[in-house]
């Protein structure tokens, strides 16, 4: 089957992967009606194309955090990515690092922070879990400076697991011939199995579910690297991270497995970075299958998407080589996207480029 777009990867790997696994990547919290916003909501934003410009010469690349990347294309921290491909994590890192752009290593990766930074060269942030054992944390941020990683992305909305039902029918557990690798040697390396989700009881005994702003002014004292907030969907929470002196927010809804009827992260995009006033950029995640979703994105005010799903399922295809292509297809349909809304370049990018069902009706002067 040739390949032609990012969603055919899941079909895919449906039929490659053991189905508590497919289970795992897939599925969503509860009514899982986030999962599906998240795609749908960028059904309903439309494009208002420019014409009669000069779009021979395409520039889609982008600077962040002051780190030049190939396109506004990363991709997200996804747990446990041996489960899909042998080489896991390391295979995406050399995946991105081809595609010249950013990779962030979850903490609960079945590959370590100082193999992945083996893989050679690369642009790499490492996702951070604050652990009730805060000297396990240090640890932690301490190894990933030490490996070379760029940033910190605090994930901030999980004081506990959200429920996945898919997890709980399957009894869910990290298959024993693998180890979360940045915890080998500890008992926190496995998972029990339990009589309903392994990950959410792993999660419930070491999440610390106390975690507050004031502990980001203590993460500030244990790093110099800089810290992007994931899991932000609110102006309110926009402006205290602002306060709070952080690098970056990341505008994501954990993929809709945590809280679901939450909005869609494109929907709660545009609040966020109202409330910012561009004095911190604000990335997303969430549902971007396609181009022309990651040109809405900026659209709507969004400096880079982050990638979570297809990384995992186009893994799982084909492994590395699979993480290059949905990169290129991605990467290509973005460029497309510019050329016919006639922007040059990501910067041209605007607002006016789109339209909303709650855009109030546009008054154009007469020439």
């Amino acid at each position: 089957m040739e390949i032609t777009n990012v969603s055919e990867y899941e079909k895919l790997a449906k039929e490659t992967l053991p189905k508590m696994i497919y289970d795992y990547y897939a599925s969503g919290a509860e009514d899982q009606w986030t999962l599906k916003e998240n795609r749908n909501a960028f059904s309903r934003i439309l494009f208002r194309p420019r014409v009669l410009i000069d779009v021979s010469d395409i520039d889609i690349s982008t600077t962040v955090l002051g780190f030049k990347i190939s396109m506004p294309i990363m991709i997200a921290p996804s747990a446990m990515q041996k489960m899909a491909h042998p080489e896991g994590e390391c295979a995406t890192a050399r995946a991105a690092s081809a595609a010249g752009t950013i990779m962030t290593l979850s903490t609960l990766a079945t590959s370590s922070v100082e193999e992945v930074a083996s893989t050679g060269h690369g642009i790499r942030f490492f996702q951070l879990y604050v652990f009730k054992d805060r000297n396990l944390v240090s640890q932690l941020v301490k190894r990933a400076e030490r490996a070379g990683f760029k940033a910190i992305v605090l994930t901030v909305d999980t004081p506990r697991l959200g429920r996945r039902e898919a997890d709980i029918k399957n009894r869910f557990v990290l298959p024993p011939h693998l180890t979360l690798k940045n915890f080998e040697g500890l008992d926190l390396g496995k998972m029990v199995q339990t009589e309903d989700s392994g990950l959410a009881s792993y999660a419930s005994s070491q999440l610390d579910q106390s975690l507050n702003w004031k502990d980001l002014q203590w993460l500030k004292t244990i790093t110099k690297l800089p810290i992007l907030l994931k899991g932000v969907v609110t102006a309110e929470d926009a402006q205290l991270a602002v306060q709070a002196g952080v690098a970056g927010i990341i505008v994501s809804n954990h993929g809709a497995r945590q809280l679901d009827y939450v909005p869609a992260t494109i929907m709660a995009l545009e609040e966020v970075v109202e409330s910012v006033e561009g004095r911190i950029p604000v990335f997303l995640d969430g549902g971007v299958r396609r181009g022309t979703d990651i040109f809405k994105a900026l659209a709507l005010g969004a400096s880079a998407v982050f990638i979570g799903r297809p990384v995992l399922f186009a893994l799982a295809v084909d492994g590395e080589n699979g993480v290059r292509k949905m990169l290129q297809m991605l990467r290509d349909e973005f460029e497309l996207a510019m050329t016919l809304s006639g922007c040059q370049s990501v910067g041209m990018i605007t607002r006016s480029h789109v339209m909303t069902a709650s855009d109030p009706p546009r008054v154009v002067s007469k020439l």
